[in-house]
């Protein structure tokens, strides 16, 4: 198994129709994504409303995505459970229908319990029995819980832990541990906003909300860093900032999905209790797009 995960991977979002999962549309999604050179996709995490879904739906959804991706695309998996044990079984469970990796956020329910201690314990259990290599998933934003520098340089030495998703937006902890970590582990982040500036500090890539919505640009703006054409790279880097804030910090999935349906693929509504956008959040997000000049006039 390849171990790398360089480039850009997109956390795709689920299409419900009613109530109910699409398998249907999220194909359809999927076919469109394969025309681009995006690097994977990741399923069931957190753009994908992965905790508002059954364990059935889950497994229905990455075996649609694993069918149904184009060859060379990885395919990561979200397998988190506030338990080590029910985790680490849903991990198992998953990896007998054959991703790449699994992605693990941090538990966060007790959180005045959950010291650096309890977290390495949760993750070091979970990769040495876990059926998949496993990325850390560091979003504090939603769970409470951050992995520190000392924690990350720790797991990055057990061999089946091959990564950090790193969703904090904080440009300085990937600062302070790059140069310490092995070669060879993945440091994938997370936010939008600071893409370019991570990759120049020597990130491998990003899971990244706007590579659902705009993936040609987030591969542009990858490939540019990538070539140190540093003023198209940070330029471009300003003008998606306004299209990530909306879809990540202001108005999240909802923003997401609406900006989906405007531009061909299938965004649909989200699950409840997340709730649709008013008109005048719709209004925001087609002002932002028309702005990138990624919306087709109407005829």
């Amino acid at each position: 198994m390849n171990l790398s995960f360089k480039g850009i991977f997109a956390p795709l979002t689920t299409p419900f129709e009613g109530n109910n999962i699409s398998t249907e549309k999220f194909r359809e999604n999927i076919l469109k994504y394969n025309n681009f050179d995006l690097s994977g996709y990741v399923i069931l995490g957190s753009t994908g409303e992965s905790i508002y879904l059954t364990d059935e739906e889950s497994e229905k959804l990455l075996l649609t995505a694993i069918e149904t991706a184009s060859s060379g695309k990885k395919i990561i998996v979200g397998t988190a459970r506030e338990s080590t044990k029910v985790t680490l079984e849903f991990t198992n469970r998953m990896a007998a229908l054959g991703p790449d990796a699994a992605l693990i956020r941090t538990p966060s329910y007790f959180k005045n319990c959950l010291n650096r201690t309890a977290l390495k314990n949760h993750f070091l259990t979970i990769a040495d029995h876990s059926k998949l290599p496993i990325i850390v998933y560091n979003i504090p934003q939603n769970t409470g819980i951050s992995v520190d520098q000392q924690l990350i340089l720790e797991l990055s030495k057990h061999p089946n832990i091959i990564g950090i998703k790193d969703s904090s937006g904080n440009l300085s902890f990937l600062g302070e541990v790059i140069t310490d970590l092995d070669s060879n582990f993945n440091f994938l982040l997370g936010a939008g906003s600071i893409l370019f500036p991570g990759l120049i500090y020597g990130a491998s890539g990003g899971i990244i909300t706007l590579s659902d919505i705009v993936p040609d640009l987030c591969i542009k703006l990858y490939n540019l860093s990538m070539e140190r054409k540093l003023d198209e790279a940070r330029s471009l880097q300003l003008d998606l900032v306004p299209l990530n804030q909306v879809v990540t910090k202001t108005l999240g999935v909802p923003a997401a999905k609406y900006a989906l349906d405007l531009l061909g693929y299938y965004g649909g509504p989200c699950r409840l209790p997340l709730l649709p956008l008013d008109e005048k959040d719709k209004n925001t997000i087609e002002d932002i797009l028309n702005k990138l000049n990624v919306l087709i006039p109407i005829k």
